[in-house]
């Protein structure tokens, strides 16, 4: 070889272990800002360690005299074995096991460090651990022939640090997004492995501790390059629920597997703003109860959106944004709320009532006292007779609104029913005199039988008292409404009209629009009332019917 070509492959390995000196040292100040106290230990122990490590090893290419690189070569021994006891320190406490703090493990790795660093020291005296030999290629320098108790130690010390590979490798595998960058770089601690085998069987390479390179590249990756990946796994393990990764300014760095089923749009969408990607959840993150209401799968589900930023130290490095389900939590609040509103009708309904029928008792008593001052006995009894009426009347409207209470409950079961045979049933049971029922357009919706019926009751019951002669019933692709010829909606919002003891001053026809709208409220749809209908009245009820037309 040149003399030209002996400088250059002796520059490239001691610039090789002047970088990953430099690299390691750089790291730590990085490293001592890793907020949990375990984790960052290891990791600064792992640097330093790794640091001093090819410090030494490039004393050993450099040194002026075979005494000193002797020397040197000895002490990386001591301190390149500190590296496999952080590692392992650092895999523990980064996996969130306990490893490493158990004392009789830590008992055990100092006593085995400090016999194989007996060992390495007193290698003059026995030559079990190495000898040394001055050779000439690829450059003369003083070159290590390993002997048999270093490749026991050699064995020793990579069967430990495959198990904090495996301990890497464990919580990668559960971590539920794509974590074959983070295990890649965790694999590039490896590759030193091969060089030395290359370093030992051949020429090509020095027979030299590769490994501070390898700790180096691994470093540096998870520190600058992976460091939201890798503080992300460690964050989330245990986590099964959607997460995505957001950088400093709320642009998508990452997301979980469960994260890109549950929100399809996330798909390619690394590096956009969250806001412009889901709308929704940003809207849900800046609300007050943070419920993000999303369909999934055709069903409505609940998500509590929290968002939490992390760092390194006290530089943020990003958001991270947990969806929590809490579907069956949301639903039954929603229920108990709706449960509420509907006790309140139903004792504005009371009172309403009450008060009606106050007025009307109050008054034809007063009738019949005045007709019995002037001895109309007669006229005296009618009116008793309308007072106690009045009454039956208010006790038959609790009674109803009582019988309405245990349909009250949102529907858990449905089966499909036809609406015309409902309807039939319904205008019999309605008793509203010579009303006639046409079916314009038939067909089968997914609804709870008698809760169906009673809603179509409640719709007849309105058009008698609306002034109607037929009412028709109509399926639509997303719905049905109810029709009656009657007077049409003498106001703008339909609001009014299903609230309690406002929609109508009549007494009896004030009820039954709020109880349609209850009673489908309990199967999840809506109704409301066409106010640009004007050949009559038009009561709409959509939402999820799961409509089939005849």
């Amino acid at each position: 070889m040149s003399v030209s070509g002996l400088s250059l492959s002796f520059a490239v390995y001691v610039a090789a272990y002047a970088v990953a000196t430099l690299g390691c040292l750089a790291a730590v100040p990085r490293a001592l800002s890793v907020a949990e106290p375990d984790t960052r230990r290891g990791l600064v122990g792992l640097l330093a360690g790794s640091g001093g490590w090819a410090a030494l090893e490039l004393a050993f290419l450099v040194a002026p005299t075979p005494g000193l690189r002797y020397a040197a070569y000895v002490l990386s021994l001591v301190v390149g074995l500190t590296t496999v006891g952080s590692w392992l320190y650092f895999t523990s406490a980064y996996t969130g096991r306990s490893l490493h703090r158990t004392a009789s493990y830590r008992r055990l790795a100092v006593g085995v460090y400090l016999a194989i660093v007996a060992v390495k020291v007193t290698n003059p005296l026995h030559g079990l651990y190495f000898r040394t030999v001055f050779v000439q290629t690829p450059f003369p320098h003083l070159t290590i022939e390993h002997q048999t108790f270093h490749w026991l130690v050699a064995g020793l010390s990579y069967a430990l640090v495959a198990v904090g590979f495996f301990m890497l490798y464990e919580l990668c595998a559960e971590a539920d997004y794509d974590t074959r960058p983070l295990v890649a770089l965790v694999g590039v601690t490896g590759l030193p492995v091969l060089l030395d085998i290359v370093g030992f069987t051949s020429d090509r390479l020095l027979d030299i501790n590769y490994e501070p390179l390898g700790v180096v590249v691994f470093a540096l990756g998870v520190l600058y390059v992976f460091d939201t990946t890798f503080l992300a796994v460690q964050l989330t393990d245990g986590v099964d629920g959607p997460i995505v990764y957001l950088d400093d300014t709320g642009r998508i760095r990452e997301y979980n597997d469960l994260a890109a089923s549950t929100f399809p749009a996330l798909d390619g969408t690394v590096g956009e703003q969250l806001g412009d990607t889901l709308p929704s959840v940003a809207g849900a993150l800046d609300s007050d109860d943070q419920i993000l209401e999303y369909v999934e799968d055709g069903e409505v589900r609940y998500y509590l959106v929290s968002g939490t930023s992390f760092s390194l130290g006290q530089t943020s490095i990003g958001e991270m944004v947990v969806f929590s389900d809490v579907t069956e939590v949301e639903r039954q609040r929603r229920e108990l709320s709706r449960q509420n509103e509907q006790l309140e009708g139903f004792a504005a309904a009371i009172r309403h009532e009450l008060l009606n029928t106050l007025q009307t008792v109050n008054g034809r008593v007063d009738i019949a006292g005045s007709a019995l001052t002037d001895g109309n006995v007669t006229r005296a009894r009618e009116s008793l007779r309308a007072a106690s009426r009045s009454a039956d009347h208010m006790a038959d409207v609790v009674g109803k609104l009582a019988q309405l209470a245990q349909h009250g409950q949102t529907v858990e079961s449905t089966r499909q029913v036809t609406v015309s045979e409902v309807a039939e049933r319904a205008l019999a049971a309605a008793d509203v005199g010579d009303l006639t029922l046409v079916v314009a357009a038939d067909g089968a919706v997914e609804a709870d039988p008698p809760r169906l019926q009673t809603l179509f009751e409640n719709a007849f019951r309105f058009a008698a008292h609306n002034g109607a002669a037929s009412v028709s019933v109509a399926v639509t692709d997303d719905g049905f409404t109810i029709t009656d010829d009657g007077q049409p909606p003498a106001r703008d919002d339909p609001a009014p009209f299903f609230t309690y003891g406002q929609a109508i001053p009549d007494g009896q026809s004030g009820l039954p629009l709020p109880n349609l709208r209850l009673l489908a409220e309990t199967h999840g749809w809506e109704a409301t009332v066409d106010t640009a209908y004007r050949d009559g009245f038009r009561i709409v009820v959509t939402g999820q019917v799961g409509t089939r037309r005849a």
